[in-house]
């Protein structure tokens, strides 16, 4: 049963987490028994929910995107494609709870000047028009590491006239691939990919889209901050009183959980029903499966939401705030970090699609393990920053960037459009909230208060650190292929 073997794999990757904290609880930072026994039921809350919305996934947004992809791939009308790209952009980006919560974010930081509509709306158009560029793309065949590395080129170009921008501009591409854009966006890509003849070239295209539309994001909020580079970010962040209880934390966070993923998942679902009567046509039995996989798909996410935002971050608050030697918090954070990406949702649906599209060539746990060591470096480079005074993100991310562009000069093109998904795919709701939390509480650990635009960057370093390990771990993979290569010669 299909149920049961996600199961089984989610209990595999959620029990390093549970073990991690548990260690810490009896040695260095203990957690509270109310905390702590609201850990575990928030453990076993993201295991039951990450394997229902997995199931989901599989029966519903999958084949919901491939067909859709597929259709774009057979149609000659590129007007066509262009329209329903674009719309289709923007429906899934308004739909994505993260990136709301990011705009909502913004408005508090500008004070206003830039309200939390007009972002996502905005940030919506712009992640439309780079979906559409990715699919003619691979529709017409231009070279994917071109389209990134213009991109991104422009998009770090830009970066330099906006300094005190700069987190909140990374942050905005993480918080724009979630849980409902990263699934869809990569089926997409498949659906488009595997309608060319050339098999290797169909590999090489069902990665990067995510990346690119990434590129779309960022480069409307740089666009806006530049518009009002001479606005100034106000504001504290108070630091934030420990929840109370056991299960009162749940009951806060189940309402607006549920209501904001209902809204995200009737908007896909009505978009593809409305391109189910005009296009596609699926037959019934299908579509009924289809429907079925959503109302997975709704269930597992509202039930992976509620626990961790009820039972993973005051947890992640309360280590940060008790790790009062640096040192210690640093490699605390590296830990957390390289075994939390493992009970990220989207994580496995990137790395099964990895694993699928490359016929096992490429394996799910050499890329997951990649995935592992750059969110722990990305979460440890976050308190760095933080216990560091004047070490500013620009330090960081720009020359990683620059890294991550050069790298994929030498990278088989393979590796370059999975790494721009890995990404968005390793910013999910499990690191933004567990990892965020830590990282709050180690900077709430000398100040009651910190400016609201050092909240931003967090996320910037966890989707940055896999564009480069992942294209290395594909230098890897070429030397050892030709040596292979070469030794049977």
């Amino acid at each position: 049963m299909l149920l049961l073997k996600k199961l089984k794999e989610v209990i595999i990757s959620v029990i390093p987490i549970v073990f991690i904290v548990i260690l810490i609880n009896f040695t260095i930072v203990p957690l509270g028994t109310d905390n702590f026994i609201r850990f575990i039921i928030g453990s076993l809350l993201v295991i039951l929910g990450m394997a229902l919305f997995l199931v989901g996934i599989d029966l519903s947004i999958t084949p919901m995107a491939e067909s859709i992809g597929s259709k774009f791939a057979k149609s000659n009308k590129i007007v066509l494609v262009i329209v329903f790209s674009i719309i289709l952009g923007i429906v899934i980006a308004l739909a994505e709870p993260s990136l709301k919560i990011f705009s909502g974010q913004v408005e508090m930081v500008t004070g206003g000047r830039i309200t939390a509509l007009m972002l996502h709306v905005l940030v919506a158009v712009g992640v439309g028009i780079f979906l559409t560029l990715g699919i003619i793309h691979i529709l017409y065949d231009y070279p994917l590491y071109k389209l990134l590395f213009i991109s991104y080129t422009v998009v770090l170009i830009l970066a330099v006239f906006i300094p005190d921008f700069l987190a909140m501009v990374f942050d905005a591409s993480a918080s724009m691939t979630g849980s409902i854009t990263i699934p869809f966006i990569l089926a997409l890509a498949v659906g488009v990919s595997r309608m060319k003849k050339d098999g290797k070239k169909s590999e090489e295209d069902s990665f990067g889209l995510l990346g690119i539309t990434s590129a779309g994001a960022m480069l409307t909020v740089i666009i806006l901050s530049i518009i009002n580079r001479k606005m100034e970010l106000i504001g504290v962040l108070p630091q934030e009183e420990l929840q109370e209880g056991i299960l009162k934390p749940y009951l806060n966070v189940i309402p607006s959980q549920t209501f904001d993923t209902l809204l995200a998942i009737l908007a896909v679902l009505v978009f593809f029903l409305i391109f189910q009567f005009l296009f596609i046509k699926m037959k019934k039995k299908p579509l009924v499966k289809i429907l079925k996989g959503i109302v997975y798909v709704f269930v597992g996410l509202v039930i992976f939401l509620v626990g961790v935002n009820g039972g993973f971050m005051d947890t992640g608050r309360i280590i940060g705030l008790n790790l009062h030697n640096d040192v210690v918090a640093i490699i605390v954070a590296f830990i957390i970090g390289f075994v939390t990406v493992s009970a990220e949702p989207t994580v496995h649906v990137l790395t099964s699609q990895v694993e699928d599209i490359t016929n096992g060539y490429v394996n799910r746990k050499f890329v997951l393990g990649a995935l592992a060591i750059a969110v722990g470096l990305a979460t440890a480079l976050s308190v760095v920053r933080i216990v560091i005074p004047g070490l500013e993100l620009w330090h960081i991310v720009l020359p990683g960037y620059i890294i991550a562009l050069v790298l994929m000069f030498f990278t088989p093109k393979l590796f370059v459009g999975m790494a721009f998904d890995s990404g968005g795919v390793a910013s999910g709701p499990m690191n933004v909230t567990f990892i965020f939390a830590l990282s709050q509480g180690v900077a709430f650990r000398n100040s009651s208060t910190i400016p609201l635009s050092n909240s931003f960057g967090v996320i910037a370093l966890v989707a940055l650190t896999p564009l480069i390990t992942i294209q290395i771990l594909g230098i890897i993979f070429k030397i050892k292929t030709k040596r292979r290569l070469e030794n049977e010669s």
